[in-house]
């Protein structure tokens, strides 16, 4: 058997619990950042944007006009050197990136103040021009209106407002323009993802420590408690299971199943010592069964040939019981010295109670045959006496024949059983119909009729039970009789000792595997001669 790895529980679910705070952590802190650089880039847009709406209020938009129209540059004022200082400070101390006021041209924008930018010593000055970007020209130019929704451009890692700044008429004159690094906004969000790591990993590493030695000691220690109770158990080749005893304090269902474990045990226990004593008592009745399969088989006749002083007959008969005994039976024995009479029958059930039934009624039919004893009347008194003792509701099913070996007249007597073949000389066999009378011991008073034949030398007769015709396949398929009547007459010259087993033969052909139901039991005589001698001499 290929061996195979083995991994203990502890383990396992110590591994589990690290995967679990792993991926629980890798998705906390990712969905922390994300809402996170949201929230903190909102924040600085509307700073930003904050920023550049007060410095709109507060520039006066009719001077800027003095500083810059239609194109042309004024002169710089204590006003402009005013605004100037308040932007400067602003910048610094807001920590911008830049702060200017321009207005918008076509494709670049001309400097009314300017800051310069976060290190970067150059400022433009008044008047000066510059080129933009398209997305921020097309920013500047959205923006360059009055009650527009807020502009906000993130480019190149730096987030712009844009505000307009209108004049006494609430006319757009120039734009206040604030900036902010991004990269300060990333920095803030790499130190809360730092400081969201370093909690969250503190706090599920606790948890998953703490939670482990509550699973260890709920779970994990009541069911290694409860394996190695079951490894010693099997290692001790379980001859202690009185003594099996699994002690968990749980309260729950870890508890439930080793109570059901040690319950299960010692029903085991008694399922084993009763399996103990049943076996012996199997064995017993076992051994009692064999000796009363041999003594059945020993009260039927087995001999053959079986009487080797009269050449004038030739017989043979088998039984073949479904179980250890069996309900069939034959007889033949020779009533006196020129008759032979021959037995034939069938007990209802199977098993011993048929077999002792069986025992009583061959014991009766043999004792009450007798040559001058016509065969209606024996059936008719061991109808009554099998009645009389018949507790168990059983009944024979029988046929007795009594054969005058100097005539060759064979006289008959039918309880219910199954019609002989018989087999004249140089024809084949066919079925003998006789009018069945009533089964033995199925009611008292009843009276039996019996028949007549005359049989020639080398004419057979061939009896059976119900077991031969009823044989079933595994497509619950009947022997039947045509079947028998055509191996009889394949095999009609053979003898009764040669016949018999090609009967057989024939029925496990075609039973197959199917198992055997009732018991088989076939009997043939074949009527070779007269006798001659002094019974012969006395007949005439």
């Amino acid at each position: 058997m290929e061996k195979k790895w083995k991994f203990r529980l502890q383990p396992k679910l110590l591994l589990g619990l690290v995967i679990m705070a792993v991926v629980l952590a890798f998705s906390i802190i990712s969905t922390i950042s994300w809402l996170f650089g949201i929230l903190i880039e909102e924040y600085y847009s509307q700073v930003t944007f904050a920023q550049a709406s007060i410095a709109s209020d507060t520039i006066d938009g009719d001077r800027i006009k003095s500083y810059y129209h239609d194109g042309q540059c004024g002169e710089k004022d204590d006003y402009y050197g005013e605004i100037s200082g308040y932007l400067n400070n602003v910048k610094a101390r807001m920590g911008l990136k830049y702060f200017c006021v321009v207005v918008p041209e076509e494709n670049g924008m001309v400097y009314i103040w300017d800051t310069g930018i976060e290190d970067n010593d150059a400022i433009c000055d008044l008047g000066e021009r510059t080129l933009c970007a398209d997305d921020v020209s097309e920013a500047m130019h959205n923006a360059f209106a009055v009650n527009v929704e807020r502009t906000v451009l993130i480019t190149d890692n730096i987030s712009s407002a844009y505000v307009a700044v209108v004049d006494s008429d609430n006319n757009p004159v120039a734009l206040s323009i604030v900036g902010i690094s991004m990269e300060r906004v990333k920095e803030h969000i790499t130190k809360f993802m730092i400081l969201t790591l370093g909690v969250t990993v503190v706090v599920l590493l606790f948890s998953t420590i703490a939670y482990y030695i509550y699973i260890r000691k709920t779970l994990i220690r009541p069911l290694s408690t409860l394996h190695h109770a079951v490894i010693g158990l099997v290692s001790d080749n379980m001859e202690h299971l009185d003594e099996f005893k699994v002690n968990i304090k749980t309260r729950d269902e870890v508890r439930d199943l080793a109570d059901s474990f040690q319950h299960m045990v010692h029903e085991l226990n008694d399922y084993i010592h009763n399996l103990s004593r049943v076996t012996a008592e199997r064995e017993r009745i076992g051994a009692e069964l064999d000796v009363a399969t041999h003594i059945q088989k020993s009260m039927l006749p087995c001999t053959f040939p079986a009487f080797p002083e009269h050449k004038e007959i030739d017989i043979y008969a088998t039984m073949d019981p479904a179980k250890e005994v069996g309900g069939d039976f034959y007889d033949f024995f020779m009533v006196d010295g020129r008759h032979l009479a021959i037995v034939m029958a069938d007990v209802s059930g199977k098993g011993v109670p048929a077999a002792l039934f069986m025992v009583i009624g061959k014991t009766l039919i043999k004792d009450h045959t007798a040559a001058e004893t016509d065969l209606g009347d024996v059936f008719s008194e061991v109808n009554d006496l099998l009645c009389e003792s018949n507790s168990e509701g059983l009944f024979i099913t029988a046929f007795e024949g009594v054969l005058d070996l100097v005539s060759g007249e064979f006289n008959y007597v039918n309880a219910g059983h199954e019609m002989p073949f018989i087999c004249h000389s140089g024809e084949s066999y066919s079925v003998h119909k006789i009018k069945p009378g009533f089964v033995l011991a199925g009611m008292e008073g009843m009276m039996y009729k019996a028949g007549s034949l005359t049989l020639s030398p080398g004419d057979k007769i061939f009896q059976y039970t119900d077991g031969v015709t009823e044989a079933t396949n595994s497509q619950n398929e009947l022997y039947g009789m045509e079947r028998l009547e055509k191996v009889l007459n394949a095999n009609k010259d053979k003898s009764p000792a040669e016949l018999l087993p090609a009967v057989k033969a024939d029925i496990d052909f075609f039973v197959g595997e199917a198992p055997q139901f009732d018991d088989i039991t076939m009997l043939c005589l074949e009527y070779k001669s007269r006798m001659e001698g002094q019974y012969a001499r006395a007949d005439h």
